[in-house]
């Protein structure tokens, strides 16, 4: 559960790091590559929690 609390957070910083370089440059290509982590970060994220839910629901008789 660590690793993916500190994969949660360097995603965050790097979504605001695009969102920043986004705003400075003008530059397009950063925006895109945020909502591209933004994207895929949440299908991994429903995964997880369909994993735990799975778990919670199968491991409960």
């Amino acid at each position: 559960m660590y690793v993916l609390r500190i994969l949660g957070v360097l995603l965050i910083i790097a979504v605001g790091f695009c969102f920043l370089a986004y705003v400075l440059t003008g530059d397009r290509r950063y925006l895109g590559y945020a909502f591209g982590l933004l994207k895929y970060s949440l299908i991994f994220a429903l995964i997880v929690f369909g994993l735990l839910f799975l778990e919670r629901v199968l491991l409960i008789p």
